[in-house]
């Protein structure tokens, strides 16, 4: 007989009032007034209505000296030029493949925009066409930086670095955009032996760390030898605490991944996503952070 598992009902901890404030935010929900103040701009999510701005979506109020707009707690990507995406390649068109990053509309690569094998620099030919599934092709996910954002919201990726193009072993963890937090870099080595890729459209990749960089594969040799014991359990108890965050609503970035995986260590990986140790984790995280802060 399958064993059973039962968890009794347990007393749950108060949230320290400290955290309770630390992220205060102004939320709204669609009609509702945000400034009766004629003097500031309207940003996205808002529009004006009897001399007052008003909500157009359920979100948190941001403001930029005198622009407001309102930024929504689920939606869909928003491309921005810069932001580091991830993506799975879903069609192979002329001199194009169409990449899914989340967005209302299915994102661009050029073939002009990529590196080719080897990193070589010269213009496409008809052969590098009639190559492309060589390169990409249908199912395989590849990281990259936007490059332009047209009219329609259609998003134009680039992988012209060698540090972008096609991904190998590891796990996709699909979050909310608004959960991943903007940094200089989202490329992190996290020091318990893997690495995590945090893309703006809220796609993360984990993967083991690869022990030594192939700088002259131009983004497209995958190394596809197992992967050992430890470095997927790794990658699980990563999987799960990123789950756990999501559930309750904390930022990702390197750092709070970090101290969440440190805080999961005396549970054994399958208990993290139970309600009880999730709360107990991201508490203990929540807490670290606000130390760090000050």
């Amino acid at each position: 007989m399958a064993a059973i598992e039962i968890r009794l009902p347990v007393a749950r901890k108060l949230v320290v009032q400290s955290l309770a404030q630390g992220s205060d935010k102004h939320l709204v929900a669609p009609g509702d007034t945000i400034t009766t103040d004629t003097g500031y701009m309207r940003g996205h999510g808002t529009y004006m209505g009897e001399e007052k701005l008003v909500a157009s979506v359920a979100g948190a109020v941001e403001r930029v000296n005198k622009l407001i707009c309102v930024k929504a707690l689920k939606t869909r990507y928003n491309g921005e030029v810069g932001d580091i995406v991830v993506g799975r390649v879903t069609e192979v068109q002329q001199r194009r493949w169409k990449v899914e990053t989340n967005a209302r509309l299915d994102s661009v690569l050029l073939l002009s925009s990529m590196n080719l094998p080897g990193g070589e620099l010269r213009r496409r030919s008809a052969e590098d066409e009639l190559a492309m599934r060589d390169y990409l092709q249908e199912g395989d996910l590849i990281s990259a930086e936007v490059q332009a954002v047209f009219s329609d919201g259609a998003v134009s990726l680039h992988t012209r670095s060698l540090k972008y193009g096609k991904l190998g072993q590891g796990v996709l963890v699909q979050v909310s955009p608004s959960l991943v937090k903007r940094q200089k870099t989202h490329f992190h080595d996290l020091p318990c032996g893997a690495s995590v890729i945090l893309g703006n459209n809220g796609f993360i990749w984990i993967y083991p760390t690869p022990e030594q960089k192939d700088e002259e594969a131009g983004g497209f040799v995958i190394n596809l030898e197992p992967v050992s014991l430890r470095d997927r359990e790794v990658i699980s108890r990563l999987r799960n605490c990123i789950l756990a965050l999501v559930a309750q609503k904390l930022m990702l970035y390197d750092t709070s991944i970090v101290y969440c995986y440190e805080a999961s260590l005396p549970h054994q990986i399958k208990d993290i996503l139970k309600p009880e140790v999730m709360q107990e984790i991201v508490l203990e995280t929540r807490q670290k952070l606000l130390g760090l802060e000050g």
